[in-house]
């Protein structure tokens, strides 16, 4: 609870809570001239419409109430909000529980005890890079000298071995000491990602493109910028175009990392699909192939070639809504 305070405190500096001089004269400038016009109103049919179309897969707020149940009784509630809106409209005042809010505090890097290390839950933007035939242009030359610095001995480094992810991942291992946003890599698997809903972080994420297409050459490296892309995340994101070298990172709407579907809208529906259509794949290629129907057969084939499809990575696409579960179900019944 202490944590969550110092960051909510921290959080919170960053906002402005007076108008200045300037704003508030505006303000007292206008407000003269709304005395002559008729009071704002807002109509019942409004609000429920609102209700209506709310998106009820959204998390709760500090009122802890429900969009599904706002949805559900919207006729009922729709005219308490609609004298409510409008008592705060023409009186210019907003209830505080209103200006409430849930962030979940994201660490980006440096040290956690550093507070400006981190970043309330934000649109992000994530840049997968990919390196040109990264384990064939590496030069021997520049590896052994990345080992040596790494503590390898001359016999080691002279005993070689093959080009593979171990020996790549010592190679890119200094990348991230020349970024600034999150720099995940793996092999030649390399993703860029920071937070964009502010001009800051936008420029901060260009900053660091630039500087990996600097690394590149200097390491006699290239990006492939046709498979370079852009992956455009969080609710509002104003999903800035990016520059790697003279040319334009292209957006897309999904990736597959690791063996799982990322999504700019964070949706799961069409991760369940996937699974769905793997695991019925195998299941058609079992029926073809054995002939027997025995639980004794099917099962270990079941539990080893069909469940992984079904559970892979299911903590991050678990189905939330009805039907993608009937539709998982579906798979696990079929005969």
């Amino acid at each position: 609870m202490e944590k969550a305070e110092v960051l909510n405190d921290f959080f919170a500096s960053a906002f402005t809570s007076k108008c200045s001089s300037h704003t508030t004269q505006v303000a007292e400038g206008k407000g003269r001239d709304w005395e002559s016009e008729e009071l704002p109103t807002v109509g019942e049919d409004q609000v429920q419409d609102h209700l209506r179309n709310l998106k009820v897969h959204k998390s709760m707020g500090p009122d802890e109430m429900h969009l599904r149940v706002l949805r559900e009784l919207g006729d009922e509630v729709a005219k308490l909000l609609c004298i409510i809106f409008e008592k705060s409209w023409q009186s210019s005042e907003v209830p505080t529980d209103w200006k409430r809010g849930n962030r979940t505090p994201i660490f980006k890097k440096g040290k956690k005890e550093d507070l400006g290390n981190y970043r309330p839950g934000r649109a992000t933007g994530v840049i997968y890079l990919d390196l040109c035939k990264a384990f064939d242009i590496v030069r021997h030359n520049i590896l052994v000298s990345e080992l040596e610095r790494h503590g390898f001995d001359g016999w080691t480094t002279q005993w070689g071995s093959v080009r593979g992810p171990a020996l790549f991942n010592i190679f890119v291992s200094n990348t991230d000491s020349v970024t600034e946003c999150t720099l995940s890599k793996f092999a030649d698997n390399t993703k860029l990602c920071g937070v964009v809903d502010t001009l800051e972080g936008r420029d901060a994420i260009q900053r660091d493109l630039d500087r990996l297409e600097r690394w590149a050459c200097v390491n006699l490296m290239k990006f492939n910028k046709a498979k370079c892309k852009v992956l455009h995340m969080g609710w509002g994101n104003p999903k800035h175009k990016y520059r790697l070298g003279g040319e334009w990172i292209e957006s897309s709407p999904e990736r597959r990392t690791w063996g799982c579907w990322w999504m700019e809208k964070l949706k799961t529906t069409r991760l369940c699909v996937l699974g769905a259509q793997k695991a019925n794949c195998v299941l058609g290629c079992i029926k073809s192939s054995v002939t027997s129907r025995s639980r004794e057969v099917i099962l270990p084939l079941h539990s080893a070639q069909v469940r992984p499809h079904l559970e892979y990575c299911i903590q991050l696409w678990g189905p939330q809504y009805k039907k993608d579960m009937e539709l998982l179900q579906r798979v696990q019944r079929r005969p």
